[in-house]
């Protein structure tokens, strides 16, 4: 059951004893992911990222993932995860524009989640489709703009980068984890089917964000670091 006035493109919430029949056939969307795949397939790119980033989408918009973020707001807060911080790293492989800054392809990804996790931006993008995917665009071109920046910045700029978007991140998942009550209505009829009450769903939404999520920036900044303390000592040694 959804709330009222909501109607999310992954369908209606499922009930646990219906999610596996949940598959999204949307034609429109099989069509297009098999066409980007090829494309992908016969560019210069790495076939493995194109393999993996068809498997990425294709759980996230057709499996009964999809149909589960109609349920629950944690779901939809590790799909918009996945999407930042699995699928766009893989596409920014063949994204190769330079117009944007890494400092301003970080602000940009940092405002675009805030904005969309505005419990009123939220229930927008869960009544029309066309706001949906104005949702999922926006996050996942953002994050394609940031990592494909962060791979041709120096050390330095590139660990900054990813230590704001750490603190950013870990910052709206406290938010969430804190808040005394449960802000997207459009989950306030949706959850309990699941074992959990709205507030208990956006608490772990909260901690999805601030832990695991922040967590991989954190990852990547102290991999940057190493390589750039590695850079120094072979220069002290030379």
């Amino acid at each position: 059951m959804t709330g009222i006035g909501w109607t999310p493109y992954c369908g209606a919430a499922p009930a646990p004893a219906e999610l596996l029949a949940r598959w999204n056939c949307d034609p429109v969307l099989i069509m297009l992911l098999l066409g980007l795949a090829v494309l992908g397939w016969r560019s210069d790119g790495s076939r493995v990222h194109t393999f993996g980033g068809l498997l990425i989408a294709a759980l996230l918009f057709i499996s009964p993932f999809c149909a589960l973020t109609s349920a629950l707001f944690s779901v939809r807060t590790l799909h918009h995860m996945l999407l930042m911080l699995a699928l766009a790293p893989i596409l920014s492989h063949w994204f190769t524009g330079r117009a944007v800054s890494l400092a301003a392809s970080s602000l940009l990804q940092a405002a675009l989640l805030w904005i969309w996790n505005a419990p009123t931006a939220y229930a927008a993008a869960l009544s029309h489709d066309a706001i949906y995917w104005l949702m999922q665009i926006t996050l996942l071109g953002s994050a394609v703009l940031f990592w494909s920046r962060l791979r041709d910045a120096s050390s330095v700029a590139a660990v900054g980068a990813l230590l704001f978007s750490m603190m950013q991140m870990g910052l709206l998942g406290a938010l969430l984890t804190f808040s005394p009550s449960a802000v997207y209505a459009p989950h306030w009829l949706t959850t309990q089917a699941w074992g959990l009450s709205p507030l208990e769903d956006q608490q772990l939404a909260g901690l999805i964000m601030w832990v695991p999520a922040a967590g991989v920036y954190l990852g990547a900044a102290l991999l940057r670091m190493n390589r750039l303390l590695a850079g120094v000592a072979r220069s002290a040694s030379a």
